[in-house]
């Protein structure tokens, strides 16, 4: 059986901010039953709920030196639906209101990194490979060859380092090198990390894993160019032989309409009832106009730039144009969250915002809404498209990344597809998409068809868990060990 560790700062249902959660918390139970050994370990945040912390058993304590600094690390273990997860626990680091934006980034997850390793001896189980996502576990790799090589208890683990979005990397000054890792006469290590001056966790990660892996095949091929590659194109592309796209999936068993208790009614594909009270009680709960034969959008995301939601912004008057309406959750930078709470004081009846993040409010909007509108400048895999599918909620989107990857864009002619999409990155194209879209609503024979196909649509975990199980063996049967 293989034995994965994975390595993130977030994991459902303990601590999200967005879909990396969703990936590390769901991905191991379907491998699962692969017979793919995955535990998680992640921090223990203050926000993490006592109901959780009521159940997890103490395996150890350790001191974990980072540089200059000695800190404590508590080791808790917890059994959530037959996956092992380990929480690493240091109440000055991470005993904070939320997981991330402090001033001390690079030491909290520099500690974080230093202390999964430390604690490796203490699991009483060996992983064969240390699987990292994103850039606060960049280090891991990094640090794993530097300080750790010669451990008997490492000497045959590998590591994948996995990309949920380029963007965000994990970049610091150089100082940081001597200061926490003792690295700063690590030639081999520096030049890995070096980043136009700073120091960069990410890049490390991807110049010391023995493999690397991102979340869709689109946005594998997208990120080795210097349009998409954020700097580390050039990386990329050199070790393209040892990256993989790999799509992201959802669970279904916790997206399930029939099934779904935060929803006003339960439907599936046998009776679409159910839907048309969740559109009516949904518009009335937001104070749109009631009226089922608005084409309602919703928008459930972080509102930033990357969104392509400047996009809606140009061309929110013609949309509404058609009888549509317009239902938007999420929170991000202050020009669309303004802008937004601008619309729905203008178009009352028509545009509704909630600022922040609402579970229940989210899975309503997908049961509720006709269509959910996805823009984005760029997009790795997104999960919004495909629980919005699961919920005959059909996503409207741009030819980008996984969105690419995800949703068949929808033949008007033979009816097959589950979506709708535009390609380039342009305001009245999208609006052209959104009046075909608005006008096939309207045929309700043909709609229903789309829904059907959306919701039949298998976007679970276990094609890509096939996939993931494949690379593991992969890399371990292979020489890519890192020297």
């Amino acid at each position: 059986m293989i034995k994965v560790l994975f390595t993130a700062a977030e994991a459902v249902p303990f601590a999200k901010t967005g879909g990396l959660a969703d990936i590390v918390g769901t991905l191991p139970r379907a491998l699962k039953k692969l017979k793919v050994d995955a535990r998680v370990i992640v921090p223990l945040y203050g926000d993490v709920p006592e109901s959780f912390r009521s159940q997890m058993k103490l395996v150890s304590t350790e001191t974990v030196q980072l540089g200059w600094r000695r800190q404590y690390c508590g080791l808790l273990e917890l059994q959530y639906e037959g996956v092992t997860v380990y929480f690493i626990d240091n109440e000055y680091y991470f005993r904070r209101k939320g997981l991330y934006n402090f001033y001390d980034e690079a030491e909290r997850f520099g500690f974080f990194s230093k202390a999964v390793l430390d604690v490796l001896p203490r699991l009483g189980w060996a992983p064969d490979i240390l699987h990292c996502h994103d850039w606060h576990v960049g280090m891991i790799p990094v640090l794993l060859r530097s300080h750790y090589c010669k451990a008997p208890w490492c000497q045959s683990m590998k590591t994948l380092c996995t990309i949920h979005n380029l963007e965000y990397q994990g970049v610091f000054p150089t100082g940081i090198l001597g200061d926490m890792f003792n690295l700063e006469h690590d030639h081999r290590a520096v030049a890995a990390l070096e980043f136009f001056g700073m120091v960069n966790f990410l890049k490390g990660g991807l110049e010391y894993a023995d493999f690397i892996s991102t979340v869709s095949a689109s946005y594998a091929r997208e990120i080795q160019t210097r349009y998409w590659g954020e700097r580390l194109d050039g990386v990329l592309a050199r070790r393209s032989d040892r990256l993989v796209g790999i799509v992201n999936g959802i669970d279904p068993e916790l997206y399930d309409p029939a099934k779904d208790e935060a929803l006003f009614a339960n439907y599936s594909t046998r009776s679409f009832k159910g839907k048309q009270e969740n559109k009516l009680r949904l518009q009335q709960q937001l104070g749109l106009n009631v009226r089922a034969e608005a084409p309602l959008f919703g928008i459930v995301s972080r509102l930033v730039k990357a969104k392509g939601f400047d996009l809606v912004h140009r061309v929110l008057e013609e949309i509404l144009a058609e009888g549509a309406q317009l239902a938007v959750l999420g929170s991000g930078e202050p020009q669309q969250e303004d802008y937004f709470r601008d619309a729905a004081l203008r178009y009352p009846g028509r545009v509704a915002v909630h600022i922040g993040y609402d579970d229940v409010l989210a899975r309503r909007i997908y049961a509720g809404a006709d269509l959910l509108l996805m823009p984005s400048q760029k997009e790795p895999c997104g999960i919004s498209q495909l629980i919005a599918m699961r919920y005959g909620c059909i996503p409207l989107v741009r030819e980008i990344g996984g969105l690419i990857d995800t949703v068949e864009t929808f033949n008007p002619d033979t009816h097959e597809g589950t979506g709708f999409s535009f390609n380039n990155y342009n305001a009245h194209d999208m609006l052209h998409v959104i009046k075909l879209a608005c006008s096939i609503f309207q045929d309700k024979k043909r709609w229903t068809l789309l829904m059907k196909s959306a919701m039949k649509a298998d976007h679970s975990w276990k094609t890509s868990a096939k996939e993931y199980a494949s690379l593991y063996s992969r890399i371990i049967k292979e020489d890519f060990h890192v020297s």
